[in-house]
């Protein structure tokens, strides 16, 4: 698959088969990934990867605190800000169109939460990967962390995998630290599921909007 294929065939994939996926090729889109930038060569990025029995006691335990602390989902990471204007439409749009395709009207909030929990079983994947980072860290080392999120979605794409990346896990993040044994210096960033993508989900025709290069861009020539 050439590099323009795979950054256009990747997207965000909430439904997966039960196939496994062998630790090898695991192993092998992480040194793709490991291939990243950092600022002077840092390398922020930790990996917890989960498979097996180890993913199941991780799915059952963050949705145990889930439904025992539906409260306790403030982030631990750092405040991201008020969304405005384009952002909050494009998060919107997003969201109507793949409720719709799930057939979740607006206000069922009982529907929205079971749907918000599949997160926390990794959308079915077998594999999940939750990604940590040193809390002393500077902003520029989360620039290298998305880049290494990319490559290693990249690479996920051009083996036939599929991938979604969770900014849920840094909710109800408490459960996770402690079944993972992740360190109290460290922020749990987000998760990702990796597998095959379940063809037959209808949530799975979703492809996100892109806005147009003129949209983001300001040409300075002359």
């Amino acid at each position: 698959m050439q590099f323009a294929d795979a950054l256009r065939a990747r997207k965000s994939v909430r439904a997966f088969r039960a196939d496994p996926v062998p630790r090898e090729v695991v192993e092998a889109i992480l040194e793709d990934a490991a291939r990243s930038p950092s600022g002077t060569n840092i390398q922020p990025w930790k990996v917890h990867v989960v498979m097996g029995p180890a993913r199941d006691r991780l799915v059952a335990e963050v949705l145990a605190h889930r439904e025992t602390r539906p409260d306790d989902s403030v982030a631990e990471f750092p405040n991201r800000g008020k969304r405005k204007e384009p952002y909050t439409t494009r998060m919107r749009t997003l969201g109507k169109a793949m409720y719709g395709l799930i057939g979740i009207p607006k206000g069922d909030e009982a529907a929205g939460w079971e749907q918000w929990g599949r997160n926390y079983k990794f959308f079915d994947a077998p594999v999940g990967l939750i990604v940590t980072i040193d809390k002393d860290l500077g902003s520029m080392s989360y620039i290298d962390l998305g880049i290494f999120l990319q490559s290693l979605m990249l690479s996920a794409t051009s083996r036939g995998l599929s991938t979604c990346a969770q900014g849920a896990w840094n909710q109800f993040w408490s459960a996770t630290r402690r079944v993972l044994e992740v360190p109290d210096d460290e922020y749990i960033v987000c998760g990702v599921s990796l597998g095959y993508e379940d063809e037959t989900a209808p949530v799975n025709a979703l492809v996100s909007e892109r806005e147009p290069v003129s949209a983001f861009t300001t040409w300075h020539e002359e």
